[in-house]
């Protein structure tokens, strides 16, 4: 057999073992985001649309890319229609995408080598997702590398359909992969406000599930907290003025979440005779936390020794 004909043989021997792939994506008026996405998977073996019931176009692009469009309604679990899709897949990988999330050409080439192995005991593949927020790449402040386990073998994996925010629950060994979704996040804030108000009922609701015990500190502590967690312990300074404003954007989700809470519970009044004087206690622990971040931070980013070392004592100092 000659050479060419050889790796021809090679070649289609290699295709008719590799794993074929379904993409599921489930959008909602989406008509201006959609396309981009759906090029983004012209790879896959066959691609599983779930149209929530929109009002737009959405429905229309999708079915110029596949035949597979099915209309539910709008639930606001999002994933209950997630997981309906994952079981409408007919092939052996399941890839879960959102509307606004777009498979780069460098991760596209990463699952055709990760699901071509047919000896593979890995059930499914956390991938790095590169959240565009505002116009800009957030590389710090918590959302990046962002891993989110969206790769996986049918039937290994669904929804709990508890949370909003819930990852898919897997059977099996997982491992990660390099190449990044590229995720077009908050487009501007009053997108961020939107999508705010439905995600914070849903963690009030699961706390209140966990059986959360309310305390109108949390009112401070929620907030400073998230901030702190946000521009401090996940770098979220080094991402400059979007990283100061979506700390402190993420505070206010968290105060909303308590405020959601209160709601909850019939605006539950509090009765405390030195109310002003515990609300400027909690405020003292919000700010004295801060600084200490701002002292550390300011330590860590140093990069003269003996300023390094100045400003350790200051810290020592004033704790």
């Amino acid at each position: 057999m000659k050479y060419c004909q050889t790796l021809d043989l090679l070649e289609k021997i290699l295709k008719n073992n590799m794993g074929k792939l379904s993409v599921v994506i489930s959008a909602f008026n989406e008509e201006k985001k959609i396309e981009d996405c759906l090029k983004s998977v012209s790879f896959a073996d066959e691609i599983i649309f779930i149209d929530n019931s929109s009002t737009d176009s959405t429905s229309k692009i999708a079915k110029k890319h596949t035949s597979k469009v099915f209309v539910k309604e709008n639930n606001p679990m999002l994933n209950v229609n997630k997981n309906f899709g994952f079981s409408k897949a007919s092939e052996e990988w399941i890839l879960s995408l959102d509307a606004d999330e777009r498979v780069s050409e460098k991760l596209r080439e990463e699952i055709k080598l990760a699901i071509s192995d047919s000896q593979l005991i890995t059930s499914g593949y956390w991938i790095p997702r590169k959240n565009i927020i505002f116009g800009k790449w957030i590389e710090h402040t918590g959302w990046y590398p962002d891993y989110q386990l969206r790769l996986f073998k049918k039937g290994k994996g669904r929804f709990e359909e508890e949370h909003v925010h819930e990852m898919i629950k897997l059977e099996g060994k997982t491992d990660k992969l390099e190449s990044t979704i590229v995720h077009h996040s908050y487009e501007n804030v009053s997108h961020f406000l939107k999508k705010t108000l439905l995600y914070t009922e849903n963690e009030a609701d699961q706390l209140i599930k966990k059986g959360y015990s309310f305390s109108w500190q949390d009112s401070i502590r929620f907030p400073t907290k998230e901030f702190v967690s946000r521009f401090f312990a996940r770098d979220g300074y080094k991402d400059g003025l979007h990283g100061l404003v979506l700390s402190l954007l993420m505070a206010f989700y968290h105060l909303l979440v308590f405020v959601s809470i209160w709601e909850k519970l019939k605006f539950k009044q509090i009765e405390e005779k030195e109310f002003l004087p515990n609300v400027r206690q909690e405020f003292r622990k919000g700010h004295k936390e801060v600084f200490f971040w701002f002292s550390k931070a300011s330590i860590d980013t140093a990069k003269n020794p003996l300023k390094k070392l100045i400003l350790r004592i200051k810290s020592k100092i004033s704790q």
